[in-house]
This record gives structure tokens, C-alpha cells and sequence, in this order.
């Protein structure tokens, strides 16, 4: 077949769902009008560890409106079956309001059901609820880690001590939460014994397959809808408790429920970024190569699930030297479990191996840009396997040249305007390419319009709008003839609407559907004789604006609509798929960034205010520029805010988060967000999939932090090893 002409994919189209959001049309979860639904409102743990001895409900069932509360006296046992495909972490999961225990602050305890919310948040106050309270254990530092997963390679060891130059470092880095705008919400009706949920939630298929283990229900008797997510960055890639609580409540009371924690309780009903205390050691020769490095790296996890994150991957393969160590060791601490946030893993380890880099040429009187230079990796070390692409060289040199890194001076504090010190810096952000199985329907109908159906979300990074133009440009058609359905877990499924793998996975997969239908109207007209196409080779056929023609002659051609209403077709149809990674990889899949940043810190007040950002890219072949922009804009406010601001304080007495609420926990406004600008280099990575994407939502986050607090050091002179960088650090 000759290539498809490409008139959407690559062009700067706006958003095909950004009328409906504008307009309030967009529905959430929170929003769907399910008939005859009631509220529900859960009762939280004020203790972080032990047991419930007494639940006095009596106040709140006398209260009007209220029909139901449910806790573990009588709520009705849970099966609890095993879900070996689910995002659930090893280990046991939370087994709400089936026994008297209490592993965190803010656990379920119980659940209000009313007639309206008010009702119900005034009845929850009014549940009486006593325990029999351990001290907990919230402390990173003071708590006992588990087994640690280990990566070597060389003698590290041996070589550190060999080592010219030795840097001995320890980092602490805070947890995180994502703070979407949309707080998450379930609504949960029964239809016999079959389920119906609107859900917050990445992933459609993991929540239904979730609630089908927990109710022991055939996967075919739930369904989950979210055909729109109003910001997640990993808060929804599994099934949370809440989610379970709504359903439960619908059970019990034969009516439809819906619940929606409240801005408070999303600090303890979903996940969070973990804290990291990490100790890096490394060593070089005197002119800046890398001999070896050690890692040693602790995070939270839950008490009774182990949570990981990939923040060992960048320390084995982002720069050459013949001697790795690693160990991580997950902490058990009477918290919530963690769940992955923007950039996971990659954006902790970057902070860690980007800062020590900076120190290190800091030390040896290198460019920082140079020194990275000379360690660059000519395989990935690894495995031993081929890089697909690594431009990273060309992030360098792009963006020196536009950030105007030239006029940085290396000896710190040399630049002041006025009360202000002026610095600049630069970080590598690295993210692994993520394909996994995805399918897609595909449907051409008489008219010329299209219809593709994926179970697929779109948190904001603009899938609808990326989708359309993959499909627009497979099938001939304009992006306006072309419909895309999202986010129910009835359609063709796919993997989690995370790690950068939907353009990748789910985009190869629409691809894939819409050029068999593409193909079968080919075929369909060139073996019908009344067809202007008749006999024409299958391979010289492409189509432009919903019209079939010969390659080298565009005037012998014919329009979808006429050739499926004179052969009586009522549409043409089939189902996209991509297999995903092959196993064993032949090459080793990475998109990659240089982050650079301009910092003013005022010298009397510690005071830090970003002034320019600029990001370039190695992500591989950019469906849609506009939406790849904002991306990188997105993803570098993120890393705005893990680097001066955001910090989630535990009161390590009873385990209480103290700044659960958008006034105490910090993000960047306006204000706090300079000049940004992202640059995406031209190519594509046709290795990794047959989009030639690499995925960009999560690299463009990962190096932001690093850079700000290099650029932090240059201004200064106070090297920052711990995050948030606060003006008590800078004092």
C-alpha cells in the first residue's frame, strides 16, 4: 500500500474536546445524573495505627435524610478474590470495613448514606467512634526497611576506593501528592448483580477488574465509565478504597450512590510521590569519567503492600562507567499506599544522579554540559543492548545555543542584579519507552464518517484530539469526520493511561484498525466493476479527504460514501491491536531531555523565583505540536513545584497529614510559573512501535527539579540535597 498523505498528524490543531470542556459539557465522574442517586460520606480514622473498640451510629441514623452506616459490624463480608492483572502492589490489600484494625490516618471506618450531601457530611460528624490507639510508625528514617532489590555490575566498591575523585552524598526528598483539579469521585449503581460504576480512573479495565475480584462478579457484569479525567498524574492508576466503599454502599442500600472525598481526604483515600532518603557515591578520574557509582536508596511504602517505583533504571544506563552498585529498600511505615506520580521514579533518581553530577564538575572546574559529554554511553551498559534513538548530545547543543548557556558564569554568585543572585543550570531527564497491548474499533460508516472506540482515558493530555489525527490520516478523512470514544471499559481494551505508553500503545493500535478498514474499502473497490478505481493496483490507491484515487492520477478516484452505498455496505469495520513489546527487547527504548533554568535567589530574604525555563526534547516522532507544548509546560510547573514547594508534613504522633488542603501544601500558581519553553527534535523512533513515538507526558517532568536546584547552586554557592529547596535552606 503507498503511504497515507499526513495533513493532521504533526500540524498544531486544537483540541477536539475543548469545546465540550469550555461549555461544561464534558461530563466527570462526579457529574454523571444516575436517577434516584443518594450521597455517601466516609467516616476516617483519627489514629494512624489500632483498633476500633466502640462505632456509635445511633446520632447520625436519627438524623434526617439518613438511610444507612456501614462499618465493619455490618457490612457484609468481601471475597477479596486475587486480580494478578490489576496495578494493585504485592501484598494484602486494604480489606475495608471488614474487620476492626486500622492501619493508617484517614482509613474508612465507616460510610454515611443519605438522601442528600449535606445530610450525609452532617451525620458522618455525628459518628461517635473509639479506639484503642498504637503509636504509629511514619518516620522514614526511624523505621526498619525491608529486603533490598540489588543491581551490580563491576566492583563498585573496589573502584570508589581507587577512585581520583570521591563525592560521599545523602539526599532526602519529600512526599509528594498529584492535587488534580477533579477530586475523586464513584458513582455505583446495581442492576441485579450486575455493576455499574462512573469512576475517577486511569484505567477502566483495571477498576472493573478490581470490583469484579472484590464482589466476585464475572468481568462481564462491571462496567466502568470515565470518558473524561480533570488531572490525575498517576493518582488514578488503580481501584482505591473509596471506589469499593461507593459500590458496597449500593449494595447495601438498593440505591444508587455517590461519593466524592473531599479535598482532605484525597491526602489519605489515594496515593502520593514517597519520600526518598538516598545516599549516592561516586567516582571519577581527574578529568571527570565516571568509574562507579553507588546507590542506596530507601522510600515509604504501606504496611501491608510493598509499593515500587523504577528509580534504579537511570543509575545503570544514563552515563558510561564499568562499576554500578544499587540497593533499594522499600520502608514499611503505617501510611497509605504510594501510587506512581508524574515522571515516577526516573524524576527522584534524576534529582539524586543530576545534582551529584553538577557537584562533581563543580569540583573538577568542568562545564557541566561538557562533563556529561564525555560520559555519554555508547550502548546502554545495562543490558548491552543498542539505544533506539539517544540525541541527548543534540539536547546539548540545542539547547546551549537557545538558553544562551555561554553567559553563565561557573564561579557561583558572580552575577547580581541588585538584591538578586543570578544562576543557571541544567539537568538530563531520562523516561523508558512503555508499549504494552492495546486495542481499538475501528468503523466507517456509509456517510464517510468515522467512529473509533478504545477503553483508553484522557487525564489532559489530549488523546481525544491525538487520536483523531492518527485516525484522520489512516483512514483519508478530515479530523471533523472522525468521532473518538474514550474511557468505558465495555470498548476494546488497553493498558493503564499512564507512563507515557498511550500514543505509543493505544495510537498503534487505532492505526492498525483504521488502515484494514482502509485497506477493505480499497479492495472493495478495486474488484467492483462500476468503481472508477476497477483494476487498479491495491498498492497505487491512497485517500485524501474521504476520496479513494490513484496515487499518479487523482482525477480517477471516488468518495467513501458512493462506493459503500452502491455496493449496499452500511459500514466497514474492524479491530485495531498492537502486541505491545516484544519479548526480549533488540533494543533499549529511552526518551531523553536537557532541562535548563534561570534562578533569582535574593540575597537577604533566601527568596527563589524562577525566570526562564527551556526544555529540549528526544521523544521521538510529535503527533500533535500544540499538544506536546503543553505537555512540557505542564511538566515543568510540576517540577516547579517539586523543587521549591511542595512538601507533605506528617505529624509523626498519631500520623495525621497537617497540610492536607491547598492553602498548607504549596503547588505554582501564576506567579510562580517564568518564561518556559520546549523544543522537540525532529525524527521518530520507528524501532519502538509503528507510530514512531516514544511517549513525552512523563520526561517532561523528570530533570526539572535537578536544574532549578543546580541553577540554585550557581547563584548561590549553597549546594540544596534536600527537597523542597526553602528559604530556611538558603539562609
Amino acid at each position: 500500500m503507498s503511504p497515507q498523505p499526513q495533513a493532521a498528524v504533526g500540524a498544531p490543531l486544537p483540541r477536539v474536546d475543548g469545546r465540550l470542556k469550555v461549555t461544561g459539557q464534558a461530563q466527570y465522574a462526579a457529574e454523571f445524573d444516575v436517577d434516584g442517586a443518594v450521597h455517601a460520606v466516609i467516616v476516617d480514622a483519627s489514629i494512624g495505627r489500632g483498633r476500633v473498640t466502640s462505632l456509635d451510629a445511633r446520632a447520625a441514623l436519627e438524623h434526617p435524610g439518613v438511610l444507612r452506616v456501614i462499618s465493619h459490624r455490618n457490612a457484609p463480608k468481601l471475597p477479596y478474590r486475587d486480580n494478578p492483572g490489576s496495578n494493585n502492589p504485592p501484598g494484602r490489600r486494604l480489606r475495608v470495613f471488614q474487620d476492626d484494625k486500622v492501619l493508617f490516618h484517614g482509613q474508612p471506618v465507616a460510610v454515611v448514606i443519605a438522601t442528600s450531601l449535606e445530610a450525609a457530611q452532617h451525620a458522618a460528624s455525628l459518628v461517635q467512634v473509639r479506639y484503642d490507639a498504637e503509636e504509629p510508625s511514619t518516620d522514614l528514617h526511624k523505621a526498619e526497611p525491608d529486603k533490598p532489590t540489588t543491581y551490580g555490575r563491576g566492583d563498585a566498591e573496589a573502584a570508589l576506593r581507587s577512585a581520583a575523585v570521591r563525592l560521599d552524598l545523602t539526599y532526602e526528598l519529600a512526599r509528594n501528592h498529584h492535587n488534580p483539579m477533579e477530586p475523586h469521585a464513584t458513582i455505583a449503581r446495581w442492576d441485579g448483580d450486575k455493576l455499574t460504576v462512573w469512576d475517577k480512573t486511569q484505567w477502566v479495565v483495571g477498576t472493573r477488574d478490581e470490583l469484579s475480584t472484590v464482589f466476585d462478579l464475572p468481568k462481564d457484569s462491571v462496567r466502568v465509565i470515565n470518558p473524561f479525567v480533570g488531572g490525575a498524574f498517576g493518582s488514578g492508576l488503580r481501584c482505591w478504597p473509596h471506589t469499593v466503599v461507593a459500590a458496597l454502599a449500593a449494595r447495601v442500600t438498593g440505591r444508587p450512590v455517590k461519593l466524592v472525598l473531599s479535598r482532605r481526604q484525597m491526602y489519605f483515600g489515594t496515593g502520593f510521590r514517597p519520600s526518598y532518603a538516598y545516599r549516592l557515591r561516586l567516582g571519577s578520574d581527574r578529568r571527570g569519567r565516571l568509574t562507579a557509582m553507588a546507590h542506596e536508596m530507601d522510600s515509604e511504602t504501606s504496611s501491608y503492600e510493598t509499593f515500587t517505583e523504577t528509580v534504579m533504571p537511570a543509575g545503570q544506563m544514563l552515563y558510561s562507567m564499568p562499576h554500578v552498585s544499587q540497593a533499594y529498600r522499600p520502608v514499611p511505615l503505617d501510611v497509605n499506599t504510594p501510587i506512581w506520580m508524574r515522571g515516577p521514579g526516573f524524576a527522584s533518581a534524576a534529582f539524586v544522579i543530576e545534582s551529584a553530577m553538577d557537584e562533581l564538575a563543580h569540583k573538577l572546574g568542568v562545564d557541566p554540559i561538557e562533563l556529561r559529554r564525555r560520559n555519554e554511553p555508547n550502548e546502554d551498559e545495562s543490558n548491552g543492548l543498542p539505544f533506539s534513538t539517544r540525541r541527548l548530545r543534540d539536547c546539548y547543543t540545542v539547547g546551549a545555543r537557545e538558553f544562551g548557556w555561554h553567559r553563565r558564569n561557573p564561579k557561583p554568585r558572580a552575577w547580581r542584579e541588585g538584591d538578586w543572585l543570578i544562576g543557571m543550570g541544567v539537568a538530563v531527564g531520562v523516561y523508558e519507552t512503555q508499549r504494552n497491548q492495546a486495542q481499538a474499533r475501528v468503523r466507517l460508516d456509509a456517510d464517510g464518517k468515522a467512529l473509533v472506540e478504545t477503553a483508553a482515558s484522557d487525564m489532559g493530555p489530549g488523546t481525544y484530539t491525538s487520536q483523531t489525527q492518527v485516525a484522520a490520516d489512516a483512514l483519508g478523512l478530515t479530523v471533523r469526520t472522525v468521532t473518538v470514544r474514550l474511557g468505558d471499559s465495555l470498548f476494546p481494551p488497553t493498558p493503564p493511561h499512564g507512563g507515557s505508553q498511550t500514543m505509543a500503545s493505544v495510537g498503534s493500535a487505532v492505526l492498525d484498525g483504521c488502515d484494514q478498514v482502509r485497506r477493505q474499502a480499497i479492495q472493495l473497490a478495486v474488484g467492483d466493476r462500476e468503481s472508477p478505481l476497477y483494476g487498479v493496483p491495491a498498492a497505487d490507491i491512497v485517500v485524501r479527504g474521504g476520496r479513494l484515487h490513484a496515487k499518479n492520477n487523482p482525477a480517477r478516484g471516488e468518495t467513501y460514501r458512493n462506493l459503500l452505498t452502491r455496493n449496499d455496505r452500511s459500514h466497514l469495520e474492524a479491530l485495531g491491536s498492537f502486541a505491545g513489546a516484544p519479548s526480549p527487547e533488540r533494543h533499549s527504548f529511552y526518551a531523553y531531555n536537557a532541562t535548563f533554568a534561570e534562578v533569582a535567589v535574593d540575597a537577604t530574604l533566601g527568596l527563589v523565583r524562577v525566570r526562564r525555563m527551556l526544555g529540549v526534547y528526544d521523544a521521538g516522532r510529535i503527533i500533535s505540536p500544540k499538544l506536546a507544548e503543553s505537555q512540557a509546560i505542564g511538566g515543568i510547573v510540576g517540577g516547579i513545584g517539586t523543587a521549591l514547594l511542595e512538601h507533605t508534613v506528617t505529624d509523626h504522633r498519631d500520623g495525621r497529614i497537617v497540610n492536607a488542603n491547598l492553602a498548607d501544601y504549596l503547588v505554582p500558581v501564576n506567579a510562580d510559573v517564568p518564561d518556559v519553553k520546549a523544543i522537540y527534535l525532529d525524527g521518530e523512533d520507528r524501532e519502538a512501535d509503528p507510530l514512531g513515538v516514544k511517549g513525552l507526558g512523563e520526561v517532561v517532568h523528570v530533570g526539572v527539579a535537578p536544574a532549578i536546584a543546580n541553577a540554585v547552586f550557581n547563584a548561590t554557592g549553597r549546594r540544596i540535597r534536600r527537597l523542597p529547596i526553602t528559604v530556611e535552606a538558603l539562609l
